[in-house]
Order: C-alpha cells, then structure tokens, then sequence
C-alpha cells in the first residue's frame, strides 16, 4: 500500500509500515526517496577581504598592505568600485566622459589581476568630483548603489572590509570616497538581515529552471569593517588601527612591498597622481611615495575582544557568524534653540551613533575641511528650534585675516520644533603656503548667546571645489 503527501509542493514518498498482525495480512513497507543537498554558496566567490572603494585607482591606497595579503599569506581579496571614474583627466588620450570610464575601470581590472585579484565588480555611479558626501550619495543613487553592494557583500561572504573612511577631512577628501565608506558602513550593518533586500536572499523555485527572480543568496554578518584616509595628514589614525610597514620584504616576490604596489599603480596610466607617477618611480628607482605606511582605523567588529592595531584578520574563524545590528537612528533630546554646523558634518554626526562608529567620532577634535586660495567656502549651519515658541536666531561670524563674508550674519526665523540650515558663504584669503585657520560662529536668541561653532580649514591646498 503506497501513501503520498504533497509538501511546499515537492512529492515525498512516506515509508509506511502497516500491520495486520491482528489479521494475519502480511507487512507493507515504502520507501521515502532522499531530497538532494541544499547548494553551498558559491565557493568561487569567497573573499576574505572585500574592498570598497569609489574610482579605479582608489584601491592603490591599500596595495601596500593587500601584496602582503595576497602573496605572502594567502588571503583572497575581491574589490568593489563605485564609479568608473568617468570624470578624471586623461594623461594617454582624450578619451573622456564615458570612454575614460570604460578604459579606468579596465585598468582597474588589469592592476588588480596583477594581483592575482579577478573578482572585481563597478556600481555604475557617476564620477562626481567635490567634498560634500551627500551630493555622491545623490548621484550614485543612494539605494541602488547600497542593494548592489549587500548583493556583493552576500556572494562574496568576506571576514573583513577595507574602505574609504567616512568622515569629512582635510586632505583630497573626495566626496566620492566618502561615499563609498557609508555605503560599505551600511552594507556591514544590514547583509546579515534577512529582512533588508529579502529578494536577495529569497530561495528559487527551481535552481535550475529560467526566470528566477528570488536570488538564493544567504545572509552575511562581515566580522570586521576598517578605514583609510588620503587626508594631509594621517597622524590622526596612528594607534587606532594596525599599521602595516611598506618596506619589509615580500618573502615569495623578493621585493620590498612598496615596489610591489608601484607596479600594480603603474597600471593606472590615465592617472596623473597614480599611474604615471609609478610609472616614473619604478624607471627613476624613487619610491619615496610609495615607503609610507599603510594606516587603518578599526571601524567596528562583530567579534568580542577585538585588537585595536593586532592584523585585520586576527583571531578570525571562517564561517558564519550571528547577526549584530546595529544601534540604529536615535533622536537627541533638545531642548531651546541651539546651533551646529550642519549639512554632511550634521549627516555624519547622525551617521556614526546609529552605526555604532563611536571610534571614528572621536577620531578629530574640531570639524575641518580644505580649500584653494580665493575660493567660496559655503557652510551650512544648522538652526534649531526644540521649543513651543517661534524664535529668531542671530547668527554672526568672525573670520581670519583676509576672509571676505559673502552671506552669513543675518537674523534667522524659526518656527517651533523645525530647523533652519543657513547656508554661509566665504571667500578664502590667498596665502603663500598651506595654513591652518579656524572660522567661529555665534548664534544668539532673546539676547542670549545659544551656542558656537568653530570649523578648522586648510587654505592654499588644491581641495576640491565644494
């Protein structure tokens, strides 16, 4: 006698036994076929570092370290570009626009496959060259590009990310770059949640029929998330990560590993500031560029008893981890009127509690920025009224010597429980060398002083525009 049942619509055959002993009828036995093994994700895609980064090229900042990754410890390292850098000059030819973005990313391509790294992969955001971190989020397309790089963090399934670091900093300081910090950030803080991108994560019905929608992925707790920085200086990372020396010995290349990373930027040749220039070290033999350190800062970890500076991969186990959430957005509680600057340091300021990024809020005592001689430095200043009653702020300035206010000081109403972002315009002294100088603002109300603001800016640099 045969019984069958219908399940989640797969036919399972039961083995029934029945007994007529009491009868005398002889014992009937089926046999239930063996379901066939759940895939495995994936074992080609595994990386144990993922790096996310904005531009072909932007990976070179870490090349340092990844030669002695790669060749020396074995490790799979899988790199992920937010644009293609269509908007960069050309040092080969005058291809622009989207022909420069189709040769930068190759170039990527063949630089990181020196590396023995192929598994390379483009967002497909505009190159969008400035310093404000919200104006990249918005051309990327702020969602798209984050579901694509949880898809990527999901295949991949990487202990460790490497990333620009999100932050507003003087230094190039591309808004691009910082971009691609909060966006691998948020990727950390949500791969390992079924709940956000579910279609990824969702099984198909048939793996090997056509038009499957659901993904078939797995969620993916990352162990480990570090930043780097192009600033001026990167004093401020010292001790807050480990530091990785570039001239010790590649024990399989037989070369100092700032010679190993020159050849890998030497592919870059579109690049001015990367490509050429080791282009030109490795035929000079001047590597001075190349012997700084490679710095990182922890980011956070999901791992208890993480080292500060110990290696990126230290005490990793491979495999799966549980899921550690974040803290998530929580408001302040204000009261009254109160001012702070505003824009991407007021983004950031939200960004980094909500991200459990308690390290990089303290990384910089005093918000700063950089800029060129003679140039308009727009600064939001964010007003707020957490009172019952409407308010009317005076905010003034006090500029160094040579600053010219555009707009700023004025009387600012605003309505209870709302903000008002006053939107500050300067223009630069010039000065003969790079200087630090500081801008403060006062805001008053009902004749009392609310609050200040200082703002630390580095003039006679070659910052991007704003």
């Amino acid at each position: 006698m045969r019984k069958v049942l219908m399940v989640a619509s797969t036919l399972f055959v039961l083995p029934l036994t029945l007994n007529w002993a009491a009868t005398g009828a002889a014992q009937t036995t089926v046999q239930i076929p063996q379901a066939a093994q759940n895939p495995e994700p994936d074992a080609r895609f595994k990386a144990d570092i993922l790096v996310i980064v904005a531009h072909p090229d932007d990976e070179t900042e870490v090349t340092g370290y990844l030669a002695r990754a790669i060749f020396d410890e074995h490790k799979r390292v899988a790199a992920i570009f937010g644009t293609p850098g269509n908007s960069g000059g050309d040092a080969v030819s005058n291809a622009q626009a989207a022909a420069l973005g189709d040769i930068r990313i190759t170039e990527a391509r063949e630089a990181l496959a020196s590396f023995g790294v192929l598994h390379v992969w483009c967002l497909g955001g505009p190159d969008t060259p400035g310093q404000n971190v919200l104006h990249s989020l918005e051309t990327w397309n702020h969602g798209n590009a984050l579901w694509q790089t949880v898809r990527l963090v999901r295949l991949t399934r990487p202990e460790v990310i490497l990333t620009w670091l999100p932050d507003f900093v003087a230094g190039e300081n591309h808004d691009d770059h910082q971009a691609a910090g909060v966006i691998a950030t948020e990727a950390f803080d949500v791969a390992g949640d079924p709940t956000v991108f579910p279609e990824q994560v969702a099984a198909p019905e048939n793996r090997l029929g056509v038009s499957n929608l659901a993904e078939g992925l797995q969620p993916w707790q990352v162990k480990r998330i570090y930043y780097f920085s192009d600033a001026d200086s990167t004093d401020f990372l010292i001790g807050k990560g480990p530091e990785y020396n570039t001239t010790d010995i590649s024990p399989s290349k037989h070369a100092p590993y700032y010679k190993l990373a020159a050849e890998e930027m030497a592919y870059h040749l579109t690049q001015d500031d990367t490509g050429q220039l080791a282009k030109h070290a490795l035929a000079k033999g001047d590597f001075t560029y190349f012997k700084q350190p490679v710095r990182l800062a922890l980011g956070k970890s999901a791992l208890a008893n993480t080292s500060v500076t110990g290696d990126i991969l230290e005490g990793i186990t491979p495999g799966a981890i549980p899921y550690a959430p974040p803290r998530g957005y929580r408001p302040e509680g204000r009261q009254g009127v109160s001012v702070e600057l505003g824009g991407p340091w007021a983004f950031y300021r939200d960004f980094w509690r909500a991200h459990n990024l308690d390290r990089v809020a303290e990384l910089l005592k005093t918000p700063e920025m950089s800029v060129g001689n003679g140039e308009q430095v727009h600064v939001p200043i964010l007003i707020r009224n957490d009172s019952d009653e409407p308010a009317e702020v005076i905010v003034t300035s006090t500029l160094p010597p040579g600053w010219r206010e555009l707009h700023g000081t004025a009387h600012y109403p605003v309505r209870p429980h709302e903000a008002y972002t006053a939107q500050t315009v300067y223009l630069t002294a010039t000065t003969a060398k790079p200087e630090w100088q500081t801008l403060h603002w006062k805001a008053e109300s009902g004749g009392k002083e609310v609050g200040g603001i200082a703002l630390r800016v580095r003039t006679a640099s070659s910052g991007l525009p704003q």
